[in-house]
């Protein structure tokens, strides 16, 4: 009987935290969804890139230039050599359009 007086009441707390569990990964699902905006893709040129590419969007809207990845200075003049060029600018251009999409109201 004392068993059946203990198991009750503990029965309920368990039924009770699960919805509060299942919100808490729910949370930390929606945050993790947030920040793989901003995660590089792999490579050295490729991750300096799109860094720099999400900076370059953050200070041509804080200095009120124009919204184009393809004039900006690193853009135009990437800090590596040869064929790394193309794949710098490349995600250096979606770093620079994934920083607008993430400051676009309701994102």
């Amino acid at each position: 009987m004392k068993i059946n007086r203990m198991a009750m009441p503990l029965m309920a707390v368990a039924l009770m935290g699960a919805p509060v569990l299942a919100m808490a990964q729910n949370n930390n699902s929606q945050s993790a969804q947030a920040q793989d905006w901003n995660t590089p893709p792999a490579g050295t040129e490729q991750a300096q890139g799109y860094k720099d590419g999400i900076e370059a969007a953050k200070l041509d809207k804080a200095a009120k230039r124009k919204i184009d990845a393809k004039s900006s200075h690193l853009y135009k003049n990437p800090p590596v050599k040869g064929q790394q060029k193309d794949a710098y600018r490349n995600s250096f251009e979606k770093g620079y359009q994934a920083q607008l999409d993430h400051d676009k109201p309701g994102m």
